[in-house]
């Protein structure tokens, strides 16, 4: 698995445990060991100018997902849920700290769990996850919580 970071900010974010994150998250939906992925660490500015260029929303976000290749999780080209998806550049997941920072405060936990709680939803979307419908939404929301909560018990285990 490829994971590239680029913090392009001077905020401090545990880049390594976002990169063992994305590790577990592609493991676990099945991704081809060999796809490539981009997390980019971006200022509220940046992330301002993206939002509204691509989602057409003024002021910043939390999470920009930018999909290369369509995946499927755990299916490759036949769909057999047993064989990993072809390896493929995944795309760019864009995360900005200082409104993670904010909604962590009003969520009650630290901003790396609200990074990695980001970082987990951006891959999801990635790889084609929605949460524009309620069907939707508890799909991914559910997923995104099993795959935090598995990663966190791997991470304390070691």
């Amino acid at each position: 698995m490829s994971i590239e970071i680029n913090n392009e900010t001077g905020a401090e974010v545990g880049e390594e445990l976002l990169v063992s994150l994305a590790t577990h998250v592609l493991g676990e939906m099945g991704i081809n060991p060999l796809a490539e992925l981009s997390i980019v660490i971006v200022d509220e500015d940046v992330m301002s100018e993206l939002h509204e260029k691509w989602m057409g929303e003024a002021g910043p976000t939390d999470v920009l997902a930018f999909p290369m290749d369509e995946l499927r999780p755990g299916g490759g080209a036949r769909g057999d849920a047993d064989v990993p998806a072809d390896p493929a550049l995944l795309g760019d997941v864009v995360l900005c700290p200082e409104v993670a920072t904010r909604q962590a405060a009003e969520a009650g936990h630290s901003a790396q769990e609200e990074l990695e709680l980001l970082c987990t939803h951006g891959i999801l979307h990635l790889m084609g996850y929605d949460h524009a419908e309620p069907e939707e939404h508890k799909e991914m929301f559910d997923l995104q919580a099993q795959l935090l909560q598995g990663w966190r018990e791997v991470r304390s285990s070691r």
